[in-house]
């Protein structure tokens, strides 16, 4: 089958009629059909589906009875997320087996198609949700106690997927990973030639941030009186986005929780969610104790309180120089760039996996929107370059 065919069924997979946007998080309804679409895919193709406790999946090409090369992404989105996130990688991972397959070419070691689960950290608020049980970096306790804002826990989320929690945990699909290779939509504006290849992934972190106040009548209360977390809160969203810039950073509050929330009260609690990036980590460092020291002294003047807490945080990954050096040499010279967003393949290659990724070029760089988007010439010359890697890796 054709990308483009491939391309065709899988985005009509839950896309929203009105805005146009993918809302797949983790075990939902959408998220699960995209994953039986892959694994009809993967039987079509005679490639044998071996999935670990918490569900990720990857699809072998040859017995996998000793370490091989594996490609893929992941299927799940952001709330309203775009159609190439993710997806991108998947779909152009099996078009690169089917143009491997037309050419007559048989890999010398087992080659593999993955999709891993929860990248985005949509539903559960953990990014790289799959990748980082599958490595160990994150214990099956902590995941498993994870719940979504309807409170539903991972636990309870996996039983009603018909998986049993109780297999959660380090994954043997590892073991077999002796090379790691995602393709993924740059989400940036970086490229200028079709395809690229990834240098490293800039240091992460989602930072929960807790503002405590005083609820009281909107209409009666003065304003010398009160105790307002939400002004606590505007004025740390504007401190962030000032420092930021000037750091060359960046700093994203786009999630809150409001209580009362109501719209005539004084709330009595704002809580809101930090995503803060850095080409390093002691930008990074410094970024948060900025926003974190401004923050509390507005607390003071507002007569509120403040409480950060990080919930995830991601060190830089760069990526093996050997083998991103040999991606660009199979590739005729394509460019090499950083990135500030992260994937599972910085997991993969933090636990010690020689890892690599290609990029495909965004002609707008808007991602994590509706309006994300790839032309479908550049999408083409990606399955080119991910079949070339693949070939080249695994003859």
């Amino acid at each position: 089958m054709s990308f483009e065919n491939l391309w065709r069924d899988q985005s009509a997979i839950g896309r929203d009629a009105e805005t146009g946007g993918y809302t797949r998080g983790g075990w939902t309804p959408t998220e699960r059909e995209a994953t039986t679409w892959f694994l009809d895919q993967c039987a079509t193709r005679g490639l044998a589906v071996e999935s670990d406790g918490i569900g990720n999946l990857i699809a072998w090409w040859g017995s996998p009875d000793r370490p091989g090369v594996v490609t893929g992404s992941h299927l799940d989105s952001v709330i309203d997320g775009g159609a190439f996130d993710g997806p991108l990688g998947v779909v152009s991972a099996l078009a690169a087996v089917d143009l491997l397959r037309a050419e007559g070419f048989t890999p010398s070691v087992p080659l593999g198609v993955g999709a891993f689960v929860e990248e985005e950290g949509s539903r559960f608020g953990m990014p790289c949700l799959g990748s980082r049980v599958a490595a160990g970096v994150l214990s099956a306790d902590k995941a498993l106690a994870l719940t979504d804002r309807q409170g539903v826990t991972l636990a309870a989320a996996l039983e009603a997927a018909g998986t049993d929690p109780a297999g959660v945990g380090p994954s043997p699909l590892l073991e077999r990973m002796g090379t790691f290779v995602e393709l993924h939509v740059e989400q940036g504006r970086g490229l200028t030639p079709p395809v690229g290849v990834a240098s490293s992934i800039w240091p992460h972190g989602r930072y929960r941030f807790t503002f405590e106040g005083e609820a009281n009548h909107a209409g009666t209360t003065l304003m010398e009186d009160r105790h307002d977390p939400m002004l606590t809160y505007a004025m740390t969203a504007l401190a962030a986005n000032k420092q930021a810039r000037l750091a060359g950073a960046r700093a994203t509050f786009g999630r809150l929780s409001i209580e009362p929330n109501g719209t005539n009260a004084v709330p009595s609690r704002v809580i809101a969610w930090l995503d803060a990036r850095a080409a390093d980590t002691a930008t990074l460092e410094s970024l948060l104790a900025a926003i974190t020291r401004q923050a509390v002294e507005r607390a003071e003047r507002d007569g509120t309180t403040v409480a950060v807490v990080p919930e995830s945080v991601s060190p830089i990954v760069d990526f093996p120089a050997g083998l991103r050096d040999r991606l660009v040499g199979v590739l005729d010279g394509a460019p090499v760039l950083p990135t500030g967003a992260g994937h599972d393949a910085g997991v993969f290659s933090a636990a010690g996996i020689p890892t690599a990724m290609l990029f495909v070029r965004n002609p707008t760089g808007i991602s994590h929107s509706p309006a994300e988007f790839a032309e479908e010439d550049d999408c083409l010359a990606g399955v080119e370059a991910l079949a070339a890697v693949l070939k080249d890796l695994a003859q």
